[in-house]
C-alpha cells in the first residue's frame, strides 16, 4: 500500500532542515518498521513550504498501527531530535495505487 504524505512547514528554513536532516533519518528508521520510502520531494512554486513523501507499507501491515508504533518509538524521537514539532504546521495523507495508465503497470505486464 502506497501513501503520499504532505507536510506543510512553518518556513523555508524549517523545510530545508526537515528535508535534509530529519527525513534522511526517517528513511532508515521507517524501513525497520516495514515502510519503504520511494521519494521525498520539496514542493516548488507554492506560497507554503511543503515536503511530500511517497512511502510504501509492506504487505499485510496496517498503516495506522505502524504509524502509531513508529511515532511512539525511540527511533522517531531520535529522528526528530533538534527539530521543533511546532514547525510542522499541517500533515495530510492520501493512500494511492497505480492506475491502469501508470507506466509501472505496462512494465509489469511485459515482464510477466
Amino acid at each position: 500500500m502506497f501513501e503520499l504524505r504532505t507536510y506543510t512547514l512553518a518556513s523555508d528554513e524549517a523545510l530545508d532542515q526537515y528535508a535534509s536532516v530529519h527525513w534522511t533519518r526517517h528513511v532508515t528508521s521507517l524501513a525497520a518498521f516495514g515502510v519503504t520510502t520511494h521519494h521525498v520531494w520539496k514542493q516548488v512554486h507554492t506560497d507554503k513550504p511543503r515536503l511530500i513523501a511517497l512511502v510504501e507499507y509492506a504487505d499485510g501491515l496496517d498503516p495506522q498501527e505502524v504509524t502509531e508504533r513508529y511515532m511512539s518509538s525511540a527511533e522517531f524521537r531520535a529522528d526528530m531530535a533538534g527539530f521543533s514539532k511546532a514547525d510542522i504546521v499541517e500533515v495530510s495523507s492520501a493512500f494511492v495505487e497505480p492506475a491502469p495508465a501508470d507506466p509501472s503497470n505496462s512494465a509489469a505486464d511485459s515482464h510477466g
